[in-house]
C-alpha cells in the first residue's frame, strides 16, 4: 500500500462546479510525481483539496494516509500528519520573521506528535536546525531575519517554502506550480533543494503546465491531467512528449453526447 492513496477523488467549489473529476494516484516515499497540465484543468484544485482547502469540498471518493482515512481532517491535522503543500502564490505574513514562522511551525508539529503536550524545540537546536537548512538549500540568510515574504521576490518566496519544507520533514510535499514565477537561477536552487529531501523519507507531488522544472527534478512518473482528469499515465518520457505535441493530443473525447 503507498503511502497516500488517491481512490476516485472528485472535488467542488462551494457553488457546487465540479472541478476534479474522478482522480485515482498512488503517491509512496522516494518517489516523485508530477501532474502536468494546461491552465484551468484543475491541477491547483486538487492540490488544495488533498491538503483539505475550506473552499473546495470533496463530493466522492476518499484520500487515504498511511492507512488513515483523512479525507474529513481540517488542514492543520494532515499537516500533522505529514502531508505539505507549497504554494503557488505564498502569501506575506507582515510582522512576523522567517525565522519566527518556522519555529512555530516546527512547534505545532512537535505538539501533534507528543500528543498534545507542548514539546518545544530549544532555540539552540532550532538555530542550528535553521543554519544547516539555509546552508543546504542555498537561502541567503538574512532572509530569516525579515518579514515572511514581504517584498519577497518570486524566488525567494519559493526559496522560503522550501526552506519550510526542510525543516517540518513532511512524508509527502506537494508542490503547486513552484516552478511559476522563477528565473532560471532561482528554479535551479529551488529544484535542488526538492531533489536533496526527495528520499526514503519523503515523497514528491510536482504539478506543473511546463515541463522545464522536469529538467531539473526528473519525475519517476508523470500523469497528464486535462479537464479534471488523468487522461494519461507514463515515466519522464511522457514530459518530452507533452512538450513537443501539447495537450491538445491527450484531450477526452465527448462523453455521453456532451460537447
Amino acid at each position: 500500500m503507498a503511502l497516500l492513496e488517491i481512490k476516485n477523488l472528485h472535488v467542488a467549489t462551494e457553488d457546487g462546479t465540479e472541478i476534479v473529476r474522478g482522480v485515482d494516484l498512488r503517491i509512496d516515499t522516494d518517489e516523485v510525481h508530477a501532474v502536468m497540465g494546461p491552465n484551468g484543468s484543475g491541477k491547483s484544485t486538487l492540490a488544495y483539496a488533498l491538503m483539505g482547502h475550506p473552499a473546495y469540498r470533496i463530493t466522492e471518493g476518499e484520500i487515504v494516509f498511511d492507512g488513515e482515512d483523512v479525507t474529513e481532517l481540517e488542514a492543520d491535522e494532515r499537516a500533522q500528519r505529514g502531508l505539505f503543500l507549497a504554494f503557488q502564490y505564498p502569501h506575506a505574513v507582515p510582522g512576523v520573521t522567517v525565522a519566527s514562522f518556522l519555529r512555530s511551525a516546527v512547534n505545532a508539529i512537535r505538539k501533534a506528535k507528543a500528543g498534545g503536550e507542548d514539546d518545544p524545540i530549544k532555540i539552540p537546536e532550532f538555530r542550528k536546525k535553521l543554519d544547516a537548512a539555509v546552508k543546504e538549500l542555498k537561502v541567503p540568510k538574512e532572509m530569516a531575519g525579515r518579514y515572511l515574504n514581504e517584498g519577497f521576490s518570486g524566488g525567494e518566496k519559493k526559496r522560503v517554502e522550501i526552506l519550510q519544507m526542510a525543516l517540518l520533514e513532511p512524508r509527502i510535499a506537494i508542490l503547486d506550480e513552484t516552478d511559476s514565477g522563477l528565473d532560471i537561477d532561482a528554479l535551479r536552487i529551488v529544484a535542488g533543494g526538492v531533489k536533496r529531501l526527495v528520499g526514503p523519507e519523503m515523497g514528491a507531488l510536482v504539478i506543473t503546465h511546463y515541463q522545464r522544472i522536469l529538467n531539473y527534478i526528473e519525475p519517476d512518473f508523470v500523469h497528464v491531467f486535462v479537464d479534471g482528469r488523468i487522461v494519461e499515465e507514463g515515466g519522464p518520457e511522457l514530459a518530452q512528449k507533452l512538450e513537443a505535441e501539447g495537450y491538445e493530443a491527450f484531450a477526452p473525447e465527448p462523453v455521453g453526447g456532451e460537447v
